[in-house]
């Protein structure tokens, strides 16, 4: 089996066996086959990419072609023990809206995204005066499905506004956990498992 993003390598770690998950997101499902294989956790995804949802289903993994940003209204509330956002709150419409239906479909939620005040985002801006093209942040300006720019402050605001609790955060550069003490500076993703 392949090994794990970093943040979905912690996401899972963390996940409690047995429990009911809902992957908002879940790309090619290695997230959702690792967590049902390794936990028997009973989880199901949601991906708005065809050829990805076809791959999900090729591993025998129960994945649904929706739009995060109007189709999680069709799950009842507390459907799930957790709610997983990895890498795509970023790329919502209304990421204040995605947390509350996170929060409403699952007791408790994960939510990974792209730190963009990293120091190197931050370089290139100040040295070379354009949006950043980074190994994690691979897309140019014009191409890019990040509509929105978000820090981890910014992110640690926005749960603080809504009576979000986080649970427990970590915070990952080139594949390996950093302190929480300059945690916006120097971390390229963070992982947040928040509740309300």
């Amino acid at each position: 089996m392949k090994a794990l993003r970093p943040d979905l390598a912690l996401i899972a770690d963390h996940v409690t066996p047995g429990s009911r998950v809902l992957d908002i997101g879940c790309g090619d499902g290695a997230l959702m086959a690792a967590l049902r294989d390794r936990k028997g956790v009973d989880a199901r995804g949601m991906e708005i990419d065809p050829a990805k949802v076809e791959q999900c289903v090729s591993k025998g993994l129960p994945v649904i072609q929706g739009d995060a940003n109007s189709d999680l209204a069709f799950y009842p509330d507390d459907a799930f023990d957790y709610a997983i956002l990895s890498q795509t709150l970023q790329t919502t419409a209304r990421p204040d809206l995605m947390l509350d239906e996170l929060l409403r479909v699952g007791r408790k939620a994960f939510v990974s995204f792209p730190n963009f005040a990293h120091w190197r985002v931050r370089m290139a801006l100040l040295w070379r005066g354009r949006m950043p093209v980074t190994r994690q942040l691979t897309y140019s300006w014009y191409d890019t499905p990040n509509i929105h720019h978000l820090t981890i402050a910014d992110f640690r605001d926005m749960l603080a506004a809504k009576g979000v609790n986080v649970e427990r955060c970590w915070f990952v550069s080139d594949g390996r956990v950093v302190g929480a003490g300059m945690a916006n500076w120097l971390a390229q993703h963070a992982v947040f498992e928040i509740a309300r």
